[in-house]
Order: C-alpha cells, then structure tokens, then sequence
C-alpha cells in the first residue's frame, strides 16, 4: 500500500478588506490549520485549484466575483469545501439565499474570536474523524481483503470463492487446517467481506489464555471480583459487540470454557466474572483449529453441542503442499516483504527455487515465510542460493524439474518462468481482465501493469 503524506486542515480567508483578513488569520494562526488568503472570487478560485480546502469563510460584497457567485463556483466544482458566507450588515434574504446555494452558515461582522473557533473546531473533529475512517478501511483493504491470501491455484481460488459466498450470512464458521496455513486470514477475509465488516474484529487465542484468567479475558469482570480487580472490564467478546469474534485453536479450550462459551452463543448475553447480571452482545463468531474436532467429540473432550454450534459452515484451508503452484507468488511476496515496490532486491537461483518447490512444507506458509526471511538475511549476493536455505531443505528430495508438472509448457526453472506462468494464468482464468487478475494475483493493478511491460504481454 502506497504510503501517502498528510496534509493539514486546511481553512480559505475570502475578504477584499486586508484588515478583516488578517484579524482572521490572528484567530487560528495558533491552531494546526493551513490557512490560505485571497482578496476576491477570481483568487479563491484560483488557490482552490491548487490546493484542497475543508473551510471557506467567503466575504459576501467583493469586486470581481461577489460571495454569492464564488459560492456557487465552489459548489459546482468544489463540494467538499464547506463555506462560511461572511457580511458586514444582516440579512435575512441574503442568509436564506446562501444556505438555499449549500453555505453551511451565514456569519455577520464583527467576530466573537472564541465563537468563530469553536465553529470551526466542529468542522475540524469531523475532518479527523473521516480521515480516520478512510485510513482504517484502507488498511483493512490492504490487509484483510484477499491481498493476502496469495495464489491462482484451484485450492485458493475455491477458498476465496467460499469466502465470499458465506461471509454475508451470519451463520457460525468453522476454519479448518493446519498450523500455518493461514486459518486467521481467512477469518479476516470473511470479516471484511461481511456486512459486519465496519465493526470490530477481535482474535482471542485459545491456546494462550490459562485457565485463571480466560474466563476474565473472555467475559470481563466487575470491580471486587478477584484480587487485583480494581475496576470494571468489558471483556474481549462485548469489545466485539456488532462485530466478529473469532476463536483461534477453539479445541483447545477446557470443559469448564466450553459450558460458558455454549451458553453466550446459545444466549446472545455476557456475564462479567463476579457480576449479578448479564449483558446482550451481537458478535459472529468464527472458530479454527487443527484438530480434528469430530474425533474430539467422540473422545468426549469437546462438548457435542459446542460442536455443532460452531460448525454451521466447515471451512478446509488447503496445506501448502496442495498448492505447490503458488509457492513462486509467495515467494517473490515474502523476498519484497509484501511491497514489491520497496522490496530488497533480492532474486532466486533456479536451483534455490527448484528446491523449494520440491520440499513439502510441513509448516506450510508460515514455514515458507521465515525461510524466505532468513534467506534474504543469509544471501551475501543478489539470488537467493540454495546454501542461503536451511539445511533441511537444502538436502531435502530431488531438485529435479517440477516446472513441467506444475506448470505445463514452462521451458526454464526460474522465478520469473513461474511468475509469468502465473500471470498469463490469471488473465486467461479472468477473460484479459486486468483488475480482476491482479486481485487474483494478490498485486495492485499497476505492479500488474508494470509486470506486463516486462514481460512484453
């Protein structure tokens, strides 16, 4: 994700008195505005063309181009500005006509400094708010769309299919699939996709949370209920409230957690450790593991009922070794550390590569990442060498020609052979849509672009 530089709020003076103007700019100029000045229309104009505006104060006699017709300008070709209409005598006819052209306010002369800057403080607190929206879904864009789940094989391609299709429901998901192979980005996957998707998504890590202390993670506490609980807790689920929770390695929870988790998703409410009362939640839950719960069910170490609460909908992750076609985009993805326009440099030798496509990665794309980050830490040239690579897999299997069973029709063993095998595959799969190979690809649509030209496609 392109990083791009903040600008400030930025507030436009429009006045053809000189004084007016500078006993405004004495108002704010202490304040993290920007603020831009013009003696008429024709000026506003002119600084609006060249720099985004959040705030307009606009005098409402000018010369050139009164208030009133630079309102009307600003609205046409301008809307995200709001306006302030300024007059040195009141007005009711004028004020209706300003806020009838979109003017957000009609002000009359003089001033009340600390009035004219809590009105615009308004203004601003919105602004910093949209602006932290939009990060935020950006992040999430970049983050928890499909951007990381990397591949074209049919195995991903179906998973990412499923995603799609459950993620709207509100029905309980059970992720299945080896440790590594990327269970929680699925679960975010199908967060971002939901129409939960604005509210919060909260991971709780089975695994890591003793028993002591689940039960006050889980469902928060009242102050008093144990030693060391000083103040009231919400609890991780009630932090999900309208939003996801999702349940990493949900096997292994203790009996004593299931019974309490059965009830909250039985009961759509919350008990705080200690508290006389409950608490109604909205939350999705989605589960994974990689135990074979069924099997768990029949040993009778997990609850039957629990069971069949959290698997409305199985999900199968797909191991690594399922999807040795996607090993190379992976691979380029790790070497860039997931940017491929700051990336290190780094290439790999056909013989690096043949061995990587040949191992078969018990610890699946977890596995594959911590190797391609020592061997980036490793390599002293600009490939990748198979010595840069741990021993197991150095010496692991036979190097062999996996080009031609994993992709038909590639004639040399390389990075490059694979990505471009890859690409023309995501054009072919998508009809020559650019945009929506690029999203399969797990790139930008101008990395795509860019790959395009290199190859001569």
């Amino acid at each position: 994700m392109e990083i791009q530089q903040e600008r400030r709020f930025a507030i436009l003076l429009v006045d053809d008195e000189p004084n007016i103007l500078a006993s405004l700019k004495r108002v704010f100029h202490r304040l993290p505005y920007d603020i831009f000045t013009a003696e008429h229309g024709l000026a506003a104009l002119e600084v609006l063309k060249q720099t985004p505006i959040d705030v307009a104060f606009v005098d409402l006699m000018m010369p050139h181009m009164d208030g009133m017709t630079l309102l009307a300008e600003m609205r046409a070709k301008f809307p995200h500005a709001r306006v302030l209409m300024l007059t040195g005598y009141g007005g009711v006819k004028e004020a209706v006509a300003a806020i009838k052209l979109g003017a957000v306010d009609f002000l009359e002369k003089p001033f009340e400094d600390e009035s004219l800057r809590s009105r615009v403080d308004q203004f601003y607190q919105m602004w910093l708010l949209q602006r932290e929206n939009r990060q935020l879904k950006e992040q999430v864009q970049f983050n928890f769309g499909f951007e990381q789940l990397i591949g074209t094989s049919m195995a991903i391609l179906s998973l990412k299919k499923m995603i799609l299709q459950v993620a709207h429901s509100e029905a309980s998901i059970l992720i299945q699939g080896e440790t590594g192979t990327g269970k929680e980005l699925v679960a975010q996957a199908i967060h971002h996709h939901s129409a939960r998707a604005e509210q919060p998504f909260v991971p709780v890590d089975c695994a890591g949370l003793n028993e002591t202390v689940m039960g006050s993670e889980l469902f928060g506490h009242v102050k008093g209920a144990f030693t060391g609980a000083i103040e009231n807790t919400t609890g991780l689920i009630r932090s999900a409230d309208k939003g996801t929770v999702f349940l990493d390695e949900v096997g292994e929870l203790s009996p004593t957690m299931q019974v309490k988790l059965l009830r909250v998703i039985q009961e759509r409410e919350v008990r705080p450790v200690g508290a006389s009362r409950s608490f109604p939640v909205d939350v999705r839950f989605l589960a994974a593991t990689n135990r074979n719960l069924e099997e768990e069910v029949a040993q009778g170490r997990f609850r039957q009922d629990l069971f069949y609460r959290l698997n409305v909908v199985v999900m199968a992750v797909p191991p690594l070794r399922a999807r040795l076609e996607d090993v190379p985009l992976l691979i380029r993805h790790f070497i860039n550390g997931g940017n491929p326009k700051t990336g290190t440099g780094r290439s790999l030798s056909k013989e690096a590569l043949a061995r990587l496509m040949t191992y078969d990665w018990p610890g699946n794309v977890r596995e594959l990442e911590n190797v391609m980050h020592r061997a980036v830490a490793m390599c002293q040239g600009e490939a990748i060498q198979p010595g840069d690579l741990p021993e197991n897999i150095y010496k692991s299997g036979n190097p062999g020609q996996p080009a031609e069973s994993l992709f038909p029709g590639i004639s040399e063993d390389s990075l490059e052979a694979y990505e471009l095998a890859a690409i023309r595959n995501a054009l072919r799969k998508n009809d020559d849509n650019r945009k929506k190979a690029a999203q399969m690809l797990g790139i930008g649509e101008a990395t795509l672009y860019r790959k395009l030209k290199k190859y001569n496609l």
